[in-house]
């Protein structure tokens, strides 16, 4: 009988496998049936069909023992669709359904070439105190179903954001449904922030590269133009980006986070019904020597800077050096006084800092600081006429919500775009005599062929087409090779801006 329980792993990219005490398979996902095929379909499908002789005795008997003795994660040998035997670095987890017992395998491909010969044919695995092993069992499955659940739900939120965001680009300032849609943006943005944190939480290996050299103007105008179209015209905004800004390396969504905390300050500064100007402007800082700003130390170096001032109510002298405390606060219930401690930790984790100027009735001014390199970013002018195309986009995704999203919004602003669910089904497009693409956007992250595959066989046969990688979750290994990274879960404006930015340097290059 099977179990009522949700599997939870079906879109996970590892093979899963559900099975009884005695190795009866009672489901599969989708990775398990691309790597073992016909060998575990059918009502009567076993464990024991894909059980390697390498790992000595059988399957049924593998189970018993884990059984009796949980042991961590170890490598077994599998044998996959096309007859050869593979190593997987295999996870058991066991519960209780029904009083009757069954066992989740998790199978991750092993990068460890195995000894052509090995001296014993015995599984090793690790020796821990039972109930030590069987906790850490059940916290590899929580992490391995928070991989799974962050990525589903930013493919969802993908969806949300982008078609919300182009409604409101096409709705006029007073149109009845624009309130509703911002408060369907903000909360696809919570959300978004909910599922991001999910996957840091699941993520075992921290990212050990640095960030990738991002567009701080772009973070910094999407954020004001967020804040206009929700004040209206409460505020007078004067937006002053720098044209040629350096190059600065950070995480988007982290500085993002940050940028609109200062400016949801600037207007909480205001009365309820209150009016003024909100200013925000962006520059290149070159410190030949140490420098002090306010509370800010500033080494000798290249920085950008972006200053957002208000003429607000301002703040006190007395409150001014407490204002960075956690639980410090001078606004009323319900703010809890962790905002700018929040944009304190974000600008000094990326090695800048965060100096604020105020004077009670005359405004505040606050100037968040980011070391940077002295490159110069190809600027993406985000008006819509500039964001229109004609060129041919290949957009690769298992997720037809994704698919659906990418192609209403690009052809709507006169992309043709093509689809396709997964990499062998965009190197068929590809290949096709009449075939014309110029650029492929691709989900890192698929059944069968994943992105990182479909980009090195694209850069095999077409070194000059630029690809470019998107995830909620996984970071592209190879950045330098890549026409950028759009992150999961992004608007239809972000998507547009990549989009134009890859295809403008692509045409750089080839002149």
């Amino acid at each position: 009988m099977k179990p009522e329980v949700v599997f939870g792993l079906e879109n996970a990219v590892w093979p899963a496998v559900l099975v009884n005490t005695s190795g009866a398979v009672l489901l599969t996902n989708a990775a398990a049936k691309n790597f073992f095929g016909a060998n575990l379909s059918g009502e009567t499908a076993n464990l024991a069909a894909v059980w390697a002789a390498e790992n000595g005795g059988s399957a049924t008997d593998f189970l018993t023992r884990w059984e009796q003795s949980p042991a961590a994660s170890g490598v077994l040998k599998f044998k996959t669709a096309t007859g050869a035997v593979s190593p997987f670095l295999t996870t058991v987890c066991q519960f209780n359904s029904d009083g009757k017992k069954w066992f989740v395998l998790q199978l991750l491909p092993n990068n460890v070439t195995p000894p052509a010969q090995p001296a014993t044919p015995t599984v090793e695995l690790q020796a821990l105190v039972p109930g030590d092993a069987a906790l850490k069992q059940k916290l590899d499955c929580v992490l391995q179903l928070a991989r799974t659940v962050s990525l589903d739900f930013n493919n969802a939120l993908t969806g949300v954001l982008a078609h919300t965001s182009l409604l409101l680009t096409k709705a006029e300032p007073e149109h009845p449904w624009r309130r509703s849609l911002l408060e369907v943006e903000k909360s696809a943005q919570r959300a978004a922030e909910i599922a991001g944190e999910l996957a840091q939480f699941s993520r075992q290996e921290k990212e050990k590269s640095r960030a990738p050299a991002g567009n701080l103007n772009a973070v910094v105008t999407r954020c004001a133009e967020f804040f206009q179209n929700a004040q209206g015209a409460r505020f007078n905004w004067k937006l002053s980006p720098e044209k040629s800004l350096f190059a600065a390396r950070f995480d988007e969504a982290k500085v993002q986070q940050a940028i609109t905390k200062v400016l949801e300050n600037a207007v909480e500064s205001f009365a309820a019904n209150g009016t003024g100007q909100i200013a925000v402007s962006t520059r290149n800082v070159e410190l030949t020597e140490a420098t002090q700003d306010r509370n800010v130390q500033l080494a000798a170096g290249t920085y950008v800077c972006v200053e957002i001032s208000d003429s607000g109510s301002g703040i006190d002298a007395e409150s001014l050096p407490r204002i960075f405390e956690p639980f410090f606060t001078t606004k009323r219930p319900p703010h809890r006084g962790l905002g700018l401690a929040l944009v304190y930790g974000i600008i000094t984790n990326h090695g800048g800092g965060v100096a604020i100027s105020s004077s009670v009735g005359m405004g505040t001014s606050a100037r968040v600081y980011l070391p940077a390199d002295r490159t110069l970013l190809r600027e993406v002018i985000s008006a819509s006429k500039e964001l229109r195309g004609s060129d041919t986009v290949l957009v690769v995704d298992d997720e037809s919500l994704v698919l659906t999203m990418a192609e209403t919004i690009l052809s709507d602003f006169g992309y043709k775009v093509l689809t396709a669910s997964n990499g062998q089904k965009a190197l068929a497009i590809l290949n096709q005599p009449d075939s014309k693409v110029d650029l492929v956007i691709t989900d890192l992250v698929m059944p069968g062929m994943g992105g990182r595959e479909l980009m090195e066989r694209i850069r095999q046969f077409d070194p000059s087409l630029p690809v470019m990688p998107t995830s909620g979750y996984v970071l592209p290994e190879d950045k330098k090779n890549s026409a950028g990274y759009l992150q999961k879960p992004f608007t239809s404006t972000e998507l547009l801006m990549k989009v134009k930015a890859a295809l403008v340097a692509a045409k750089v290059v080839d002149a």
